[in-house]
């Protein structure tokens, strides 16, 4: 059963009066370390689990996860796109700060990630998965073991790494005997898609990641697990599992953009419909296989999770499960992500914190992943490395000692992704300029929504009456006190954090 997060709910729940949280003054009594186990996935939207609404998806592990976990209803990405939103994950900087504002931009060797900035030689660490932040399979940024699974980054490994060495799941299915699909003696990620259910990412990094948790359970550790599913290809053995008919469609799938949207979401949905069609047949067929690939993932975590609670050590672990960005899913009639529509800029974030959160609790105010980082070092008792972080902790707000409501900002630099030449839509001159398109949002505890572009449409929604963002209200004379008070939220914000971008305000 859930609750709303409130604070006499909480601290009658955790106790929680304490400089330190609950959970870290247990671990000092202890004299242990707290571990954290962080899963996550890419391309996730937050509406997949029973806690955000959906019954019909099969996630029986996360739904059990959530159940003992603080969940975060509006938790929204620094940028909506892979590498952005991760370099934010990492280092809880954001994009135009860390300088990966676009998707293969490597991460600078000299910015710090949660492992780095901790800075424990007790902990072991490790990175399994999906990186997408420069010279994939290597080993970096202060995590010991490194088990990878993607091959198709070795055009952007830097000049002093070795392009013909390959991940740790191509030597996998190479030993399963299957043979390379590429001709540069990769596997796709198609061919991944398509094999039996254990041979597949998740099941590979279930196994990898167990292993070691066992390996490990004797000391502290640090332990990121990131699994490319539900990302494309929209393909797995899991597709039959979901009833197209049962999934249906989003409420919005067939609201249409009207001219006061912007061009490059137009441009973008007529190429994203060119790709996937555009019958409603089989956007509820693409919706019900997207649901496979969560479930997929599900098995993966429920895997995990067990060998977490069969080593004991479930009761000295911050766990954390989260998602890079979203997905459109037919949403609005688009796919993908890179819009600022709550679809896409939207995730589930579940934390569960042992001595903290004992049943399921809601907390209903919007939070950003940059405040994620400097959460996870109070709670791992670092509080004063997130000093010179631009994030806030959460933990006083959700454990109510502090009831400061904040707004949320969200991030859009150009990234050339999705766009058809040739469209009757736009002119290739109009193309090429919502290409550079930046986009700075604001989201207000009290439900607003202001999105501004330096060259294109602006939006306004009001997210309490207008969930599904049907009507974009900008440019209506009764809003313009409205809009004039976010505007002015967003460029402050931008003075704050060192944003020079120039808007059109």
């Amino acid at each position: 059963m859930s609750s709303t997060l409130s604070r006499r709910s909480f601290l009658k729940t955790t106790g929680a009066a304490l400089v330190t949280s609950p959970f870290l003054a247990r671990c000092r009594a202890r004299q242990k370390k707290p571990n954290l186990l962080f899963l996550w996935t890419d391309q996730q939207r937050f509406d997949t689990l029973a806690a955000y609404g959906n019954t019909v998806i099969n996630v029986p592990n996360l739904n059990k996860l959530a159940e003992k976990s603080i969940v975060f209803e509006k938790a929204y990405v620094s940028q909506p796109v892979c590498t952005p939103s991760r370099s934010t994950v990492m280092t809880g900087l954001w994009p135009h700060q860390n300088g990966c504002t676009a998707n293969n931009i490597p991460l600078r060797q000299e910015t710090p990630c949660l492992p780095q900035l901790i800075d424990d030689p007790e902990y072991a660490t490790a990175y399994m998965g999906k990186w997408h932040l420069g010279d994939e399979i290597f080993a970096q940024h202060g995590f010991g073991e490194w088990v990878a699974i993607e091959d198709g980054y070795t055009k952007h490994y830097g000049p002093e790494r070795d392009k013909s060495e390959r991940s740790e799941y191509h030597h996998f299915l190479i030993e399963h005997g299957y043979q390379p699909d590429r001709d540069n003696n990769t596997f796709s990620r198609g061919f991944a898609a398509h094999r039996p259910l254990e041979h597949c990412k998740p099941a590979f990094l279930e196994k990898s990641a167990s292993d070691f948790l066992r390996h490990n359970k004797d000391r502290p550790f640090m332990l990121y697990i990131n699994f490319l599913e539900p990302h494309t290809p929209f393909y797995g053995p899991l597709n039959d599992l979901h009833d197209p008919e049962r999934v249906g469609l989003p409420e919005n799938a067939f609201d249409p953009l009207e001219e006061n949207e912007p061009l490059r979401y137009k441009v973008s949905r007529e190429a994203m419909q060119q790709r996937y069609g555009s019958t409603p047949e089989k956007w509820k067929e693409l919706n019900a296989i997207y649901h496979g690939l969560v479930t997929q993932v599900d098995q993966a975590v429920g895997g995990i999770l067990d060998t977490l609670d069969q080593m004991g050590l479930r009761d000295n672990t911050i766990i954390v499960f989260t998602s890079d960005h979203g997905e459109m899913m037919s949403s609005h009639g688009m796919f993908a992500k890179q819009y600022m529509y709550e679809e896409s800029a939207r995730v589930p974030w579940l934390m569960s914190v042992p001595g903290m959160t004992e049943k399921q609790e809601i907390y209903h105010e919007p939070v950003s992943h940059i405040d994620l980082v400097p959460t996870l070092l109070e709670l791992m008792g670092k509080p004063k490395k997130a000093g010179s972080l631009p994030g806030k902790s959460l933990v006083n707000r959700i454990t109510g000692k502090e009831s400061r409501h904040q707004d949320v900002f969200v991030e859009w630099n150009p990234n050339r992704v999705h766009y058809v030449q040739g469209t009757d839509l736009a002119t290739p001159q109009e193309i090429e300029k919502i290409e550079q398109e930046h986009v700075r949002t604001v989201v207000t505890p009290d439900g607003w929504k202001l999105c501004l572009s330096d060259c294109d449409k602006h939006q306004l929604f009001h997210l309490e009456s207008d969930p599904l963002e049907t009507t974009n209200l900008y440019g209506r004379a009764e809003y313009q006190e409205v809009v004039d008070r976010l505007k002015k939220k967003i460029l402050d914000w931008q003075k704050q954090v060192g944003d020079h971008l120039t808007l059109r305000v």
